[in-house]
């Protein structure tokens, strides 16, 4: 495949790259087996946030991790962006992840309709402390908690996503090919957020084996001070 220049910010598992970021095109085509009609859904999306909580983010990354994802909620740019659906209104949660089984869930599911609504979000995940530390770094594990979620918050989304952001390759737990390919037969979508700061080429891991389903996209940087503008942009493509 040849390569082309690249100016977005997105890539997907069927674009070549030579720089950081690029935009995508689906990665895997079916029928998708969670979604719901139009007309039966009551939001647009049901929205997993899964953040990576293991030993190598400090604790100072964390709270840049954290603080990212208020400054996302407060963004006009992500509320316009929810206004544009059919049923202008995503269900979110959030949980925090480590090892195979380690995880903690922090945001119960939550509908975001407005700015009143965002703003709730926003203050959920401000007043969150961390719930867990180490414990190795398990993506497969963290796909399967983010599985365990859906439907679980009373909400019918059009889609399901599953958004995982991290600085480590999946080190322990079952293969995360594996729990990839499981969670996009039953018809979710996992997009990554790679932090390049520990792993320079974890943004290939993310691109060949972490992403996929319809339309699955990864936005990798440098550095946890970034996250704040990637998280917004990546909020911003999911909902559209």
């Amino acid at each position: 495949m040849a390569v082309e220049p690249l100016t977005s910010p997105f890539r997907t598992r069927r674009q070549v790259v030579g720089e950081v970021l690029g935009f995508g095109l689906a990665a895997a085509a079916g029928s998708r087996a969670r979604a719901q009609p139009a007309a039966d859904a009551d939001v647009d999306l049901e929205l997993v946030l899964a953040v990576d909580a293991s030993g190598s983010v400090s604790q100072q990354r964390f709270n840049l991790q954290k603080q990212g994802y208020v400054q996302a909620f407060q963004d006009a740019r992500v509320i316009r962006a929810i206004a544009s659906g059919l049923t202008q209104s995503i269900a979110v949660t959030m949980f925090q992840w480590t090892g195979p089984t380690a995880s903690a869930e922090v945001i119960p599911w939550m509908k975001v309709a407005d700015d009143v609504s965002a703003r709730a979000v926003a203050d959920a995940i401000a007043e969150v402390p961390r719930r867990i530390y180490g414990g190795g770094t398990s993506i497969s594990g963290a796909i399967d908690q983010a599985m365990t979620l859906f439907g679980q918050g009373g909400f019918r989304g059009a889609r399901s996503v599953i958004d995982i952001s991290g600085d480590g390759a999946n080190s322990s737990g079952r293969l995360v090919t594996t729990a990839r390919d499981e969670a996009v037969a039953q018809g979710v979508v996992i997009n990554g957020l790679p932090i390049l700061s520990v792993e320079p080429d974890l943004d290939q891991h993310y691109l060949e084996e972490v992403i996929g389903g319809p339309g699955a996209f990864m936005i990798a940087i440098h550095d946890y001070d970034q996250f704040a503008d990637a998280i917004v942009r990546k909020l911003i493509a999911e909902i559209s």
